[in-house]
Parts: C-alpha cells; sequence; structure tokens
C-alpha cells in the first residue's frame, strides 16, 4: 500500500480515537452530579474549565506544530489523550475534577489541531480533499462511544467503561501512530509574530459568528442532551447516551456524503438547507414529548448540522483580501470556543428555566445561520473543482 494511503487511514484513526473519547464522555456527564453531589450550574462551570484547558491549547498548538511538526505534536498529544477520561471519572473531589476536565480539554484540543494539520498534508500529498470524511471518522467515534458507554455503565459501572474506553482508543492510537506522515518544521519566518491579532474585516467576523453558532448546538447535544431526555424525559442510564450517539452517528453519515452534495447543489445551498434542517431537529427535540422522540430529532439535527461547519470553513479559506491560513486560524478559534465554552452557559439556562426552552433557542440559532448563508459564497469556487 501506498505511503500516502497509509497516512490516510492513520489520521482517520486519529479522528475516530479522539471521537471515541469525547463520545464516551457524554453518558458519564450526568453520573458527575450524584457522585460529587453538584448541581447542574456547578457542572456548567466544570466543562467551562474543559473548554478552557481546550482552548488554551489550541492557542499555542499552532506554534508547536511549526517548531516540531504535525507528527510529532499529534503524536504526543494522542498518547497523552489515552488516560484523560479514567482521569476524570476516577476523580476523587471536586478540585480534582476540575483539574482532570481542564487536562482532558487541553488535550483533545491540542489532538484536534494536530490531527487536522496531519489531514492537510495528506490532502497535499494525495491531491485531494480527505477533510470532510476525515470528520466523519470524528462522528463515527463519537457515536460508537456514546452509544456502547451507556450500555457498558449500565453493565459493569463508570469506572470499568472509562478505562475500557481509555484501552480501545489507546489500541486505535498506537496503531495508527506509525504510520502518520512526517512533514517539514514550517521555516523561521513564519514563526514572525503577527503584527495584528484580530481581523478588521467584518465580513470574516460574520463567518466566524456563523462558525459560533453552528457549534454551540454540537456542544449541546454533546454535554446536555443525556442529563435532558434522562432529568425531563424519564430515559434510563442505558438510553440516555444515545441521544449524543443519533446525532453523531448521523453526521458521520451525512460527512462521508457532504462531498457529493455540495458538488451537486453549492455551498451556500447546501449551507442554508443543512442549518434549516438542524433548526428544526433541535426544535423537534424540545417539543418531543416522550426519550425515544427525542433521541429521533436528536438524529435529525445530526443531519443538518454535519455540514455547516465544512461549508464555512471553505467560506473563510477563500475568503479575499486575507491570507487563506490567517482567515481559517480565526474563523475556526471563534467555532471551538463556541462547542467548548458555550455549554457552561447553557447548564445556567437550563438550570433556571428548564432544557425545553434551551434546545428552542438553539434552534433559532441555527435559523439565523440559514439567513446568512449567503455570506458562505466564497466556498463555491471550492465546488467548482478547486482542491479542499
Amino acid at each position: 500500500m501506498d505511503r500516502t494511503i497509509q497516512a490516510r487511514w492513520a489520521v482517520a484513526g486519529a479522528f475516530l480515537a479522539n471521537g471515541f473519547i469525547m463520545g464516551s464522555f457524554a453518558p458519564q456527564i450526568p453520573l458527575l452530579l450524584p457522585r460529587h453531589d453538584i448541581t447542574k450550574s456547578t457542572l456548567g462551570l466544570m466543562l467551562l474549565a474543559l473548554g478552557i484547558g481546550a482552548v488554551m491549547a489550541m492557542l499555542f498548538s499552532g506554534k508547536i506544530i511549526a517548531r516540531f511538526g504535525s507528527r510529532a505534536t499529534l503524536t504526543a498529544f494522542a498518547l497523552a489523550l489515552i488516560p484523560v477520561l479514567p482521569g476524570v471519572v476516577l476523580a476523587p473531589s471536586v478540585p480534582m475534577l476540575v483539574l482532570a476536565m481542564a487536562a482532558m480539554g487541553a488535550m483533545v484540543g491540542c489532538m484536534d489541531v494536530a490531527m487536522n494539520a496531519q489531514a492537510v498534508e495528506v490532502e497535499r500529498r494525495l491531491g485531494r480533499a480527505i477533510m470532510s470524511s476525515s470528520h466523519g471518522f470524528w462522528s463515527l467515534g463519537g457515536f460508537a462511544g456514546a452509544g456502547l458507554g451507556g450500555l457498558v455503565i449500565a453493565r459493569q459501572g463508570a469506572e470499568a467503561h472509562a478505562l475500557g474506553a481509555a484501552a480501545c482508543a489507546g489500541l486505535v492510537i498506537v496503531a495508527a501512530l506509525p504510520w502518520l506522515m512526517t512533514a517539514p518544521a514550517a521555516p523561521a519566518q513564519t514563526l514572525r509574530p503577527r503584527t495584528r491579532l484580530l481581523p478588521r474585516d467584518m465580513a470574516l467576523w460574520v463567518l466566524g459568528l456563523m462558525s459560533l453558532m453552528s457549534m454551540v448546538p454540537e456542544g449541546a447535544v454533546l454535554d446536555w442532551a443525556a442529563l435532558y431526555i434522562q432529568t425531563e424525559l424519564g430515559a434510563d442510564v442505558a438510553s440516555s447516551g444515545l441521544a449524543f450517539s443519533l446525532f453523531a452517528g448521523a453526521m458521520a453519515v451525512m460527512r462521508f456524503l457532504g462531498d457529493g452534495l455540495r458538488n451537486r447543489y453549492g455551498a451556500v445551498r447546501t449551507l442554508r438547507l443543512s442549518a434549516m434542517i438542524g433548526g428544526a431537529g433541535l426544535m423537534a427535540a424540545a417539543l418531543a414529548p416522550s426519550a425515544p422522540v427525542a433521541i429521533l430529532a436528536f438524529g435529525l439535527a445530526g443531519v443538518g448540522v454535519a455540514n455547516m461547519i465544512p461549508v464555512v470553513f471553505s467560506a473563510a479559506g477563500n475568503h479575499p483580501g486575507v491570507a487563506s491560513g490567517a482567515a481559517i486560524s480565526f474563523v475556526t478559534m471563534l467555532g471551538y470556543s463556541g462547542i467548548l465554552l458555550a455549554p457552561t452557559s447553557i447548564g445556567f439556562v437550563a438550570d433556571a428555566v428548564g432544557f425545553r426552552v434551551t434546545f428552542a433557542v438553539l434552534a433559532g440559532v441555527l435559523i439565523v445561520v440559514s439567513l446568512l448563508a449567503t455570506r458562505a459564497s466564497a466556498a463555491e469556487p471550492v465546488q467548482q473543482g478547486h482542491p479542499a
């Protein structure tokens, strides 16, 4: 097998393992409340620690990759990811839990940036895009982790599940690492500090806002869907993880189909329709009379959300007047801030008004993205044959 093809599947393995850990975390979240005798608001603050750890790590991971290359960086942080879930589950106290969640966020964030950088390098060698399907493997891992997690927890307990999930992710990581592609470190001149920290182009800020609004619902489903269907709709622990599992599974399928859909219908049309479907799914979940209906609604939301971010990122990369790398970096940072930091505020809102109102508001957020879809028209050249 060609070395580049092997690297392509190694990247897929990295995305799969990262998604599996995050998916496995979803059914563990409701169990943190009784274990540490904390409220939803307190749990939201702890999730903030995870988000801050991830975003802060992302700020530095670019420089680490520039110095050591994506392969070495991905290798280091993929190995460091393996023990983070057991660290969270086995934390003996609230302060240790906060530190464990911050460490989890940092490892997930750094690995995320490094595996995306490795995917870009493989794309260059292959001469074709693999990013959408790579993110599909992340969603596939999330689907497996969340779907199996609730069942394993119900039968074997939270601690055994955490250790087993870490072992499974570790096997995939260890198998994938030797086949990653070595890319040259960035030349010294690329390490000079930027003259401007944030862009002044308001159109780019709009794309960043669209990225943020596209990722907030994903973070909300990851962190709160299990608790919603368990506390407000009466689901048991075994089925509580199915909401994010079906959401992630639907995202995986649609991401594997995403490039073909965008080529056929265009970026703006795909983004508009995707946002409308995602909004309809979240609204259906908010109005659901029972847990099974809510779980199916979250799956519909996953169908819509799946290809929103790829379109927005493509629009940023083709945005006129701004270097592609700088534009994508800015829009990506705002987007990941949404998926990692917004769930904290959702915890406070849910405490005050309940999850139904919360998910209804998030449905409205996605409708706003659909109304702004023409702002992503710069992504259209990618659909006309230019490599992503």
